[in-house]
């Protein structure tokens, strides 16, 4: 499976067991599977979860895998949309394509899917590249 630096260093991606299958700048696709901490009182995927999933495929896609990091782009502005629920043991992918980016903005469009077909959420992302502060 493809790798990307987005994921070096989060802990929550770690943690939510996401595996990369596509990341390309401007596209990327990314999957988990839900297990029981990851359901809400009502026994279906918390939306927490599925936005965390959407939310990281959104950074893989707007961050250039082969970039100098020199710069990094974050999200300036995301709205998101729930439209099914998933399921304990199901495994949930998120896609996510570049709508436009001019400059520095740029739109992205991630949708996230279970392994029956369902459409669980539709995410829209807005970016902005900012230079990268190391820290010291």
């Amino acid at each position: 499976m493809p790798h990307h630096p987005v994921l070096t260093n989060d802990r929550t991606a770690q943690w939510l067991g996401i595996r990369v299958h596509r990341a390309d700048a401007g596209h990327a696709v990314i999957s988990m599977t839900l297990r029981e901490e990851m359901l809400n009182g009502f026994g279906i995927a918390h939306g927490g979860m599925v936005f965390s999933l959407a939310d990281t495929c959104f950074a893989m896609a707007c961050n250039d895998p082969d970039g100098d990091g020199s710069t990094i782009t974050v999200a300036q502005g995301v709205d998101i949309n729930f439209i099914s629920s998933g399921s304990l043991g199901q495994e949930l992918t998120a896609e996510a394509r570049e709508v436009a980016r001019t400059g520095r903005s740029g739109v992205y469009d991630i949708t996230v899917t279970a392994d029956d077909g369902a459409v669980l959420a539709l995410f829209r992302g807005r970016s902005r590249t900012i230079p990268h502060r190391q820290k010291a």
